[in-house]
């Protein structure tokens, strides 16, 4: 099961320096490290929906066969990336008064405009990536919850 609703108490706090993170979409990273929040403010966590700067643990294989955009936009074991969280472990609070917690804590690699990197988003992402202006992650999502 993906997402777990609970009504109990929460946590603010998400996504710290050293926290590492699954990678959803087909860039070439597994599992990323964060290594910098992008927030403006004294708040040293991410959540939901920041921008965090991350360095790629764990890479698949590169392939000699993939032509086109994924094979100009893979990444390699090292390389330093920004990514937008997407799903957290820690529950969080919607507007609503419903909580939600995901089974793990993923990310998306984008460059510094904003977009993908990757062409597929290969899981469920959270709704708010609509509101804070990443619809493009969101459409190449198969679901929103």
């Amino acid at each position: 099961m993906i997402v777990r609703c609970i009504v109990d108490s929460y946590s603010s706090r998400m996504i710290y320096l050293k926290s590492l993170l699954n990678v959803i979409d087909n860039s070439g990273a597994q599992v990323v490290e964060c290594i910098k929040v992008l927030r403006h403010g004294p708040r040293n966590f991410a959540k939901v929906g920041d921008e965090i700067t991350v360095v790629v643990k764990q890479a698949r294989p590169l392939n000699m066969e993939i032509t086109g955009q994924s094979a100009s936009n893979r990444v390699k074991r090292r390389d330093i990336c920004r990514a937008v969280v997407v799903r957290t472990k820690a529950p969080f609070r919607r507007p609503d008064g419903s909580v939600v917690r995901f089974d793990d804590n993923a990310c998306v690699l984008i460059n510094k405009s904003g977009d993908p990197l990757g062409t597929r988003v290969s899981s469920v992402v959270a709704k708010e990536l609509r509101d804070l202006k990443y619809n493009k992650i969101v459409s190449l999502a198969p679901k929103t919850f």
